[in-house]
């Protein structure tokens, strides 16, 4: 899968753990940023992955930030995105199955390096059960997007 990966200056560190498993794993992953510890605004970073995302650049984005809070909040302004924070692997693939996540946001401060690549297996494994009730609860997430 070609996946797009990013993070501020807090997810900065465990970002480098991500990337190993996911190439290892035979991904194809581009790094966006941020490539050292300096201080970034993670929105920036929440746009260039998701950007990908949405034109189709990457089939799937990754973010990592301090909590995956303000990631995923930034990215869920982005229109075309649906991003969840996931901290346990029920949510990670459960996201993927039934809501349709293109984009998992996780918190550097929150997991280490061993739950992170947990997560990322179970979110990048998971595919979208195309039952009726899930296609159309997030036909009307895409909906909630055009309304304003």
């Amino acid at each position: 899968m070609k996946i797009v990966i990013g993070s501020d200056h807090a997810g900065f560190p465990l970002k480098a753990d991500i990337v190993r498993g996911l190439e290892a794993a035979g991904h194809a992953v581009e790094d966006v940023g941020s490539y050292d510890p300096d201080p970034v605004d993670f929105p920036d970073i929440a746009k260039l992955v998701c950007t990908k995302v949405r034109d189709g650049a990457a089939e799937r984005g990754l973010l990592v930030c301090g909590t995956g809070v303000g990631a995923a909040i930034a990215a869920n302004k982005i229109r075309g995105i649906r991003a969840a924070v996931c901290h346990d692997v029920h949510s990670a693939h459960q996201s993927v199955e039934h809501d349709d996540v293109n984009v998992m946001c996780i918190g550097a401060q929150i997991v280490g390096p061993w739950l992170a690549n947990d997560l990322v297996s179970a979110f990048f494994a998971a595919e979208f059960d195309r039952n009726e009730d899930f296609v159309r609860r997030v036909e009307k997430l895409a909906r909630l997007e055009q309304a304003d």
